[in-house]
């Protein structure tokens, strides 16, 4: 339609932005949801969209300063997507990147609560007190924020975790919401420090056997 048109339809509140009634001259971007009468509106490009296994040592950014990036990994024809969520460069496993705004706002829209695991590993054993404290009450993190998440122990070289209080220093982490950094700065406020953290799983999508530093197109039926 031209542009006299589209003016008009937004005016009548035709027009939604993530839910909201859009505004003549308003920006958009790939991530948005933008709808016209309900339905969703889609761009004619190919949506790609690419599972990474990111390793330990680069950064979810096209300039690393200094450091390597993700896009180290993919090949030129990839570089245009963007990932979804991030991974600090600390942290490896399971990294999305598409050019797919409708995917990237589901997985990460609070409203969808697309669940997220890891594999983490402190420097030292959790206390059962502060077990259920991270798994019940919640531990403060940002002043008036409670953060919360679930714990299940995984299994050591040396030792089968029958008993949840046994305290152990390996656990599969489960979050259906997501600060910044939340997993690490939840344990270091209880005087803790992860180690390892390793994204296995976010929202439908399974890392698997996906080798390090390896990625793979991912096909939505």
């Amino acid at each position: 339609m031209s542009r006299r048109a589209a003016d008009k339809i937004i005016a009548e509140k035709r027009i939604l932005i993530n839910g909201v009634n859009a505004e003549i001259g308003q920006d958009v971007t790939p991530q948005d949801e933008v709808t016209l009468d309900g339905k969703l509106i889609t761009s004619a490009i190919e949506k790609v969209t690419v599972m990474l296994n990111k390793p330990v040592g680069y950064v979810c950014s096209r300039n690393g300063q200094g450091s390597k990036t993700i896009y180290d990994l993919l090949p030129k024809e990839l570089h245009h997507l963007k990932p979804i969520g991030r991974l600090d460069k600390d942290s490896s496993g399971l990294l999305l990147l598409t050019n797919d705004g409708q995917l990237a706002n589901q997985l990460t829209h609070p409203r969808y609560q697309k669940t997220k695991m890891y594999e983490v590993e402190i420097d030292r054993s959790l206390s059962d007190k502060h077990y259920n404290q991270i798994a019940g009450a919640g531990v403060n993190i940002e002043g008036n924020y409670l953060s919360r998440f679930q714990l299940q122990q995984l299994e050591t070289r040396n030792q089968k975790l029958a008993n949840p209080l046994v305290p152990s220093c390996y656990f599969l982490v489960t979050l259906t919401e997501g600060k910044n950094r939340q997993i690490r700065r939840t344990f270091a406020a209880l005087g803790y420090k992860v180690t390892k953290l390793h994204r296995v799983k976010f929202g439908n999508f399974y890392l698997q056997d996906l080798e390090q530093s390896r990625w793979n197109k991912v096909i939505r039926l």
